[in-house]
């Protein structure tokens, strides 16, 4: 009888035992799937803050949002401060980030000067084999890929524009020589209009404050303005388009936001478009799918022509229906 109460007890324990280890089995497995979705640190530098980076970044983070990735950032923005750019590249490299986005031709060119082991994806340039971002835009090399804001038609179709629609002959640029990117533009603006009879009347700046000064000393020798998609001029936008507005002056821009915000016009894209196009490349690398020298570097999917009627009526210039042109909201 004993004895069989003994094996009883030895069967209960045994099968309590078995119980337990299973428990312990399950919530390890639990554990383990709770904690399955890896987290990514992600650096940010942008060079300025103005709309167009802006909603470059919100886009970018859009991109990462739908692919239900979790996401730490750490934002730096350098205010247009030369050793400020260089600062944030120095402490990105260092922080342990899984990628860096950079937001402008001089972030790019100063985190890849810091890093060549750290994946970087930037967005809002616009010559990246000219800047030495990349070897080529087929085949980027190295660490670094992404999005540039300059469409092939943009600069000859605005050209275009401004001599068989408005009769201008003389256009007035301002930007800053000191990005690579502004001076890519000015120098394809004038290959365009060599056969044109067109040419080009520029002022350059170092900093916002000499935007509205170096755009004024431009009256009476100029017939139109292109602002092209210079962060020094785009971040004290308002005041060029002061300027052009009270001398009855049309002025052409880069890209939509600055149509928003004053600009007559531009056969242009969204920043928030290359922005998310930059965030779909982010997500193939963090996800191990591909490695930045193995995405091209793509350029704007969608061109469009855009105006600002309000800023048309304060010209007084008559819009034609032949333009086929949107209107800004």
């Amino acid at each position: 009888m004993k004895s069989n109460w003994k094996k009883l007890l030895m069967a209960v324990l045994g099968a309590t035992l078995i119980l337990s280890a299973c428990g312990e089995d399950d919530n390890k497995v639990n554990e383990t799937e709770g904690s399955s979705e890896e987290k990514y640190k992600v650096g940010v530098t942008q060079i300025v803050e103005h709309p167009s980076l802006d909603a470059a970044f919100e886009g970018f983070k859009k991109a990462l949002e739908d692919a239900g990735l979790d996401v730490e950032y750490d934002v730096n923005n350098a205010q247009n401060d030369k050793s400020v750019n260089t600062s944030i590249a120095q402490k990105l490299a260092t922080s342990g980030v899984d990628l860096v986005f950079a937001n402008s031709t001089p972030s790019a060119q100063a985190i890849i000067s810091e890093t060549q082991e750290i994946p970087v994806v930037f967005t809002s340039v616009t010559d990246a084999v000219g800047a030495e971002l990349v070897e080529s835009m087929e085949n980027p090399g190295g660490n670094v890929t992404g999005t540039i804001d300059n469409h092939p038609d943009a600069i000859s179709n605005t050209m275009k524009f401004l001599k068989e629609e408005l009769g201008a002959s003389k256009i007035g640029m301002v930007y800053n020589s000191g990005e690579q990117n502004s001076v890519a533009q000015v120098e394809a603006v004038k290959e365009i209009i060599s056969d044109m009879d067109m040419t080009v009347v520029d002022a350059s700046v170092a900093t916002s404050a000499d935007v509205k000064q170096a755009t004024e000393s431009l009256i009476g020798k100029v017939d139109s303005f292109y602002i092209i998609t210079d962060n020094t001029v785009v971040s004290a936008l308002e005041s060029v388009v002061s300027v052009a507005n009270e001398n009855k002056i049309p002025m052409m821009v880069g890209e939509f936001d600055s149509v928003d915000r004053g600009g007559l016009a531009t056969f242009g894209f969204e920043f928030y478009d290359i922005g998310y196009e930059a965030g779909e490349m982010a997500v193939k690398i963090l996800k191990g799918e591909s490695k930045p020298s193995e995405i091209p570097v793509q350029v704007p999917q969608k061109l469009k022509f855009v105006m600002n009627k309000e800023t048309a009526d304060t010209i007084g210039l008559e819009i034609k229906d032949v333009w086929n042109a949107e209107f800004n909201e």
